[in-house]
């Protein structure tokens, strides 16, 4: 079904936005998660993403053209489908004094679009409700409340940190006032949309808002901020940079980029900032650098002061968002794709020669997993059936191989993506994934570098595990299981002598992937691994 994708209100003060460029033409195939244009508003040039999956069927809105919030800015749907109606109802629509605004870059199921929203009594009352922070993410727990009721609330200030299946997060306030009401208390879990928090004038009734009598609904400005902020990446400054990062002076009138959090963490714990190495972009100071070191000295004094004890007999911790979004998809992948597991063998011997030879080259250093991963990039461009994924009313091909490489942390597991990796160098690879597992440990991965994969690869070779077999991370059609090297007894030529081994095992998606075509696709991966010199040539 065609969706209409309005002009959004990225800004609480946007009354009009004016598109910069498109990175789309209608015609052209869209994927959820897709730039789709650049919009300038009234504060900054943001880049506006599809949240919808389709064909771009229509553009309302040309570059450098101006429209009001809430104009028809774009048409995503089936090729060839009909969006006269849709252009023809907003053309013939009269303005209401009370409507629900369409404008916030996050789907609704065709219940909650139906639903009708009473306006709030009072302007300067803003309800907040738990955000969506994933794609994934259907319920957040609040991990700490930075502001207790009845403090004073500054725009940009961070009011909470917020655990989603995938992260926590820093939740800033978009808005001024007096915090009057707090849905949630620490450690407490809702589901998205919940009330969360209530900032108005000193003093405010808010019964009215707690009673029911008038319903919640989230702002749809503070939901997009949440949506653009959390669009940053390494490689992307956001032009709100004066909001999210604050500077101090040193004696030296050395600049300090520290996050808001992380500012106030170290506050609270009297900790000179000028003393941390900040591991963030561009060296600056985020929270985890003020928790290391908090934790450095809890530890050196706990060991001190607290003798061990046996007395326990079990402990028990709650799930995290995280562990409970891991145990609810990968159930359903478990007991929705019909999971079937082919075997192969691999000869190892002039693989550990090819890595052995790059890594002789100064400032070179790849793993086994940055070669398989270019090998089933190559592979899978060269077999796009298994580049392959299922959705319930059909089954997609994809023409970019994005493939998933799991990471594990403490809460449990987490996939970034390497986007194209098919056009990557070994070396690319290599210096890609350590980054992603490296902000993925550190919890600073953003949904858009978690979303979009293709084909997933999980390793576990190096902790010894010769084979295993792995869930298929939906909607993917299969995953690759890598196993350790193994020295053994091998036969060449007619003789026993020592070689060098490694077991793949694929699991493949029955409904997608059959018996024949996922064994032509480890057939073809298998010499591109023994022989990674011919993928260069």
């Amino acid at each position: 079904m065609a969706e209409l994708i309005k002009m959004p209100r990225l800004s609480d003060t946007m009354e009009e936005g004016t598109v910069a460029a498109w990175f789309k033409k209608v015609g052209d195939k869209v994927q959820e998660g897709e730039i789709l244009a650049e919009i300038e508003t009234d504060k900054a040039t943001m880049e506006f993403e599809s949240f919808y999956e389709g064909t771009l069927l229509y553009i309302g809105i040309q570059e450098n053209e101006t429209a009001k919030v809430d104009a028809p800015l774009a048409i995503i749907g089936d090729p060839g489908e009909d969006i006269d109606s849709i252009l023809g109802n907003q053309t013939n629509k009269t303005e209401k004094p009370i409507e629900v605004k369409d404008s916030e870059p996050f789907k609704k199921s065709s219940q909650d679009s139906k639903k009708t929203v009473e306006k709030p009594m009072n302007d300067n009352v803003h309800v907040i409700t738990m955000p969506r922070l994933s794609d994934t993410m259907e319920e957040g727990t609040v991990a700490s409340w930075f502001k207790k009721v009845g403090e004073e609330v500054e725009e940009g200030e961070i009011l909470a940190e917020i655990e989603t299946d995938k992260a926590t997060m820093e939740f800033e306030s978009f808005y001024s006032g007096t915090l009057l009401h707090i849905g949630l208390s620490e450690g407490d879990s809702a589901k998205v949309d919940s009330l969360l928090a209530i900032i108005g004038p000193s003093g405010m009734d808010i019964s009215q808002y707690l009673n029911g009598s008038v319903k919640i609904e989230a702002e749809d400005s503070e939901k997009e901020e949440l949506k653009i902020e959390q669009k940053a990446d390494s490689k992307t400054i956001v032009e709100k940079e004066d909001t999210l990062l604050k500077s101090v002076k040193t004696n030296k009138s050395e600049r300090i980029f520290i996050s808001p959090l992380a500012k106030k963490l170290a506050n609270d714990k009297n900790i000179d900032i000028s003393t941390i190495q900040g591991s963030g972009e561009n060296g600056r100071i985020i929270k985890s650098d003020i928790e290391n070191y908090k934790e450095a000295v809890v530890q050196t004094m706990a060991q001190k002061t607290m003798p061990p004890s046996d007395s326990q007999e079990y402990s028990e911790v709650s799930h995290s968002q995280m562990r409970k979004v891991i145990a609810k998809r990968l159930s359903e992948s478990k007991f929705s794709a019909p999971h079937y597991y082919l075997n192969v063998e691999l000869d190892m011997s002039e693989t550990i020669a090819f890595r052995k030879q790059c890594n002789s080259i100064p400032n070179t250093k790849i793993s086994f997993n940055d070669i398989i991963i270019k090998a089933c990039a190559v592979a899978l461009r060269n077999n796009p059936s298994v580049n392959s994924q299922w959705f319930d009313d059909r089954i997609r091909y994809n023409n970019f191989v994005n493939i998933g490489v799991a990471v594990g942390v403490d809460d449990g597991l987490i996939v970034p993506v390497l986007k194209n990796a098919d056009k990557m160098s070994v070396a690319e690879i290599s210096t890609t994934v350590k980054e992603l597992a490296g902000l993925a440990r550190d919890k600073k991965l953003t949904p858009e570098m978690m979303q979009g994969s293709t084909f997933t690869i999980s390793n576990l070779g190096m902790f010894g595990i010769e084979s295993f077999t792995s869930i298929i991370n939906p909607p993917n059609s299969v995953i690759l299981s890598v196993g350790a090297i193994i020295q053994k007894p091998v036969v060449k030529d007619g003789e026993i002598v020592v070689g060098n081994t490694m077991k793949l095992t694929l699991a493949c998606d029955h409904r997608v992937v059959d018996g024949l075509t996922g064994s032509k696709f480890l057939q073809a991966l298998k010499p591109l691994i023994e022989n990674p010199l011919s993928m260069l040539i």
